[in-house]
């Protein structure tokens, strides 16, 4: 070790053994800065959408194993409406449904929600028109996405109904009359809501009675919504286990992640593609190690003969150059550590770096975990290793 750091740190005869030894040191920093600030952005643009999925979706969702609906009666959903771990418990029904409105037609997919959804409903601070109320007295009103209102021209300042039509389950089709072979509602629009363009673009939302009078049903639902007080991961895979032992086979129960499998896998893919080519780009700046190290060795071919002839075996000078080589590696990774997870920790406090435009956030949102930093430190320092013990095997034979 001491005699590696003499010659990680002495003057070398050749200059241009310095520089490269340098630049190896500063680019390695600069890849792992850039891992890691890169990495805390990804974190921090996947919570901003989990957050924003968060208002439309449940922590925990119910629905049947086979077919569309059930009836949610029996002990097991009893004791879900009184567990004290669950904030909320809504009953859904949802179906596509065809909208005519000031005739613009269209399809949306219709969600019913009972009357506790309407009073602690996290969709209230996403309305960007008129408001969140699905019953003006004894009127049942509707609330509509972004994206369908804006194909359907939506807009709740006007006194203009939209009318919902659905196959009638119990009626033929009639050529004669198709109309006879639909059932309809009408509801005005109360408001008009915006998580994001996927969840906003086909989605209203209704009462659960007006929707059961639609499909032609009387007790079933779709789905159950559950919200729990304890949003965290564990406190999560905890209610889904106990939910999955108690309803048994017959029914599913999906967190977050699997009611949005795609979306999720998406962002995992892009956050992994974003840290391979960012390790591709130090694997390339590592072979300045190579460069540096093969003419160290070159130039010090004479303390290695003086090694040999004092009785040091192969595997202590092989031991020597390696280190040697990993110490430029290690400076680096330990100095771009350091930078890197500073600015991490400065954007995520401060948000110094503002996006420009108009955006959900003002901020670059970065989330800085201990994983990453583990998985980059590892990383670095295997390529490290390895582009120092190459240029050794090769170069220091007997």
């Amino acid at each position: 070790m001491f005699i590696a750091g003499r010659y990680l740190f002495a003057k070398k005869s050749h200059n241009v053994i310095n520089i490269i030894s340098a630049i190896s040191c500063i680019g390695m920093a600069v890849g792992t800065a850039a891992l890691i600030i890169i990495l805390s952005v990804y974190n921090g643009f996947e919570n901003l959408v989990s957050s924003m999925v968060s208002d439309i979706e449940p922590d925990l969702l119910v629905t049947p194993a086979k077919g569309k609906v059930f009836i949610p009666e029996g002990e097991v959903f009893d004791w879900m409406d009184s567990n004290g771990d669950f904030s909320e418990v809504c009953h859904i029904l949802q179906e596509n449904v065809f909208i005519d409105y000031e005739d613009n037609q269209g399809i949306a997919l219709a969600r019913g929600v009972d009357a506790g959804y309407e009073t602690d409903s996290p969709l209230a601070s996403r309305i960007v028109l008129g408001q969140f109320s699905l019953h003006k007295g004894d009127l049942p009103q509707m609330v509509a996405g972004a994206g369908v209102a804006q194909r359907l021209g939506i807009n709740p300042a006007f006194l203009s109904s939209a009318t919902i039509y659905f196959p009638a389950r119990d009626r033929n089709i009639s050529l004669s009359n198709p109309a006879a072979s639909v059932e309809s509602i009408r509801m005005r629009p109360s408001g008009v809501f915006n998580v994001n363009q996927s969840t906003s673009s086909d989605l209203i939302i209704l009462p659960l009675e007006e929707m059961r009078k639609l499909l032609g049903y009387e007790k079933e639902v779709s789905g159950i919504e559950i919200r729990l007080h304890d949003t965290g991961k564990k406190a999560i895979r905890k209610a889904r286990a106990e939910l999955e032992e108690r309803l048994g086979p017959d029914f599913r129960v999906l967190d977050r992640v699997r009611q949005n499998p795609s979306l999720y896998k998406m962002m995992r893919y892009e956050k992994a593609a974003v840290f391979l080519i960012l390790i591709f780009v130090i694997i390339i700046i590592a072979f300045n190690i190579f460069g540096s190290l093969t003419m160290l060795i070159i130039e010090k071919k004479e303390d290695i003969e003086t090694f040999r002839s004092l009785g040091a075996e192969d595997r202590l000078v092989n031991r020597i150059f390696t280190l040697e080589g990993w110490l430029i590696s290690l400076l680096g990774l330990a100095a771009g550590l350091v930078a890197g997870t500073a600015v991490a920790l400065i954007q995520q406090h401060f948000g110094i770096v503002k996006i420009p435009g108009s955006f959900m956030v003002e901020a670059y949102p970065v989330i800085l975990k201990v994983q990453d930093i583990g998985l980059t430190v590892l990383c670095v320092a295997a390529i490290g290793y390895i582009m120092a013990v190459i240029p050794v095997k090769r170069n220091l034979k007997s």
